[in-house]
């Protein structure tokens, strides 16, 4: 790979894991401890909002976060010909 596809294919990483990042920290830091109070004025299934996001949503986020992040590197991977 060329020393200036090297470093676009990089900076397609660090994008990705930095928009993966921050969604992350969004829904876990922000929805979970910083708007709980806010979100547990919603009730979702039985549950306030703000709890379901602590204890729950987090995860479910966290786990697509992992499969876009897979979907979004193999494509990347084919973009710059790096792919297996």
């Amino acid at each position: 790979m060329l020393d200036k596809s090297a470093k676009a294919y990089w900076a397609a990483n660090v994008r990705l894991l930095t928009i993966c990042l921050a969604i992350w920290f969004i829904v876990s830091f922000g929805f979970g401890i910083l708007l709980l109070d806010q979100l547990n004025t919603i009730h979702l299934g039985g549950y306030k909002l703000g709890f379901w996001f602590a204890q729950q949503g987090s995860i479910y986020v966290f786990i697509g976060l992992i499969t876009f992040y897979a979907w979004r590197m193999g494509q990347i991977d084919r973009e710059f010909d790096v792919h297996e």
